[in-house]
């Protein structure tokens, strides 16, 4: 069975991840593109066969939710304007997948998560998951599955570095240029290191409380830039997140010590250091994950059942580390409790 899905958003995530992943994934016809503008409908959705285009400015939104042929949507819209359009269409009984992160903050995360759980859930006609590439990369599975049979935990660093420069495509974005939410590019992309953090270190090492000092070290990149952070686990143990958007440092990498050795991925290859001896395995294709992503959110469709790796519940986590550590910056690295 085929099912019929609208792609709302037309901007450069929509256009280079999302429409790839729904044409390449049998389970989805696309019928019909979004955008405010009929214009960026146009430039996302002009030349595709058979898909009609819908915006504030000819066919809306709520037009497009009347479809009896559109049974999910994927929604890629600035932060801000997504609790609205996900509302929207679970009332009209339709499926969702929403981007990252789940809102701008958690107390309208939780408020959309509960009206979810109290008036969609119980009837069963719509579901709603929320978007995160890297919990479906290869790299990432692969050295969380090691992690796993490596024993104890011993320590973990997180370091995500790079400049975000003017002119860049990201950064020229409006609402990502001026952001109307907290942390600027550290929640846009600092809840996919938290969400990889996360895979790594596993059910039993689950952050509990951390200390964090934020800073803009670039004037271009308000509110925030950078954040070097210090997290406590439920097992006990801690370690370190730093991730800047606006350094001259580069790369990044993910490394968790264990009893039985160490594991780190970078750039799509993980390397296992197991009694003094080293193991590297690449991940070539895996890709940004997105395809990954669309495939399962599929599956889910079709059997009934939304992979757990999409759950509203695991995207609203990566969100409460993230404000917990701007909050603490904002304290001068006081410590922050997370409820578990």
């Amino acid at each position: 069975m085929t099912i019929g899905v609208a792609l709302i958003g037309s901007g450069i995530f929509a256009k280079e991840e999302h429409l790839p992943a729904i044409e390449a994934c049998k389970s989805f016809a696309l019928k019909a593109v979004y955008s405010r503008a009929l214009k960026s409908a146009k430039l996302l959705g002009g030349d595709l066969e058979n898909v009609d285009l819908y915006s504030e400015d000819s066919k809306s939104y709520s037009e497009l939710l009347e479809r009896d042929d559109v049974q999910a949507v994927i929604i890629a819209l600035p932060i801000t304007a997504q609790p609205q359009y996900i509302r929207q269409a679970l009332e009209r009984g339709k499926h969702v997948l929403s981007e990252k992160p789940i809102a701008e903050d958690t107390k309208v995360a939780r408020e959309l998560l509960k009206w979810y759980n109290e008036y969609i859930v119980p009837k069963n006609k719509a579901t709603w998951g929320v978007a995160e590439n890297f919990r479906y990369l290869e790299s990432f599975a692969y050295a969380a599955e090691k992690v796993q049979g490596m024993g104890k935990i011993l320590g973990f660093r997180v370091r995500v570095q790079s400049m975000v420069q003017p002119g860049g495509k990201y950064f020229e974005t409006p609402w990502r240029k001026t952001p109307a939410y907290q942390g600027g590019f550290l929640l846009d992309g600092g809840v996919h290191s938290i969400a990889a953090t996360r895979v790594l270190l596993g059910p039993y090492s689950i952050p509990k409380r951390l200390t964090a000092f934020a800073t803009q070290l670039q004037p271009h990149l308000p509110p925030l830039d950078t954040i070097d952070s210090v997290w406590q686990t439920t097992s006990g143990i801690s370690g370190t997140f730093a991730i800047s958007f606006g350094t001259t440092f580069k790369g990044s990498e993910y490394a968790i010590a264990c009893e039985k050795g160490t594991v780190s991925v970078s750039r799509g290859g993980v390397v296992c250091t197991i009694d003094g001896k080293e193991e590297k395995k690449t991940f070539n294709s895996e890709g940004s994950g997105v395809k990954q992503e669309v495939k399962a959110w599929a599956e889910g469709l079709e059997n009934g059942v939304i992979d757990a790796k999409q759950s509203p519940d695991e995207a609203l986590e990566d969100v409460r580390v993230l404000e917990a550590m701007l909050r603490s910056g904002e304290q001068n690295g006081i410590p922050i409790d997370l409820e578990v």
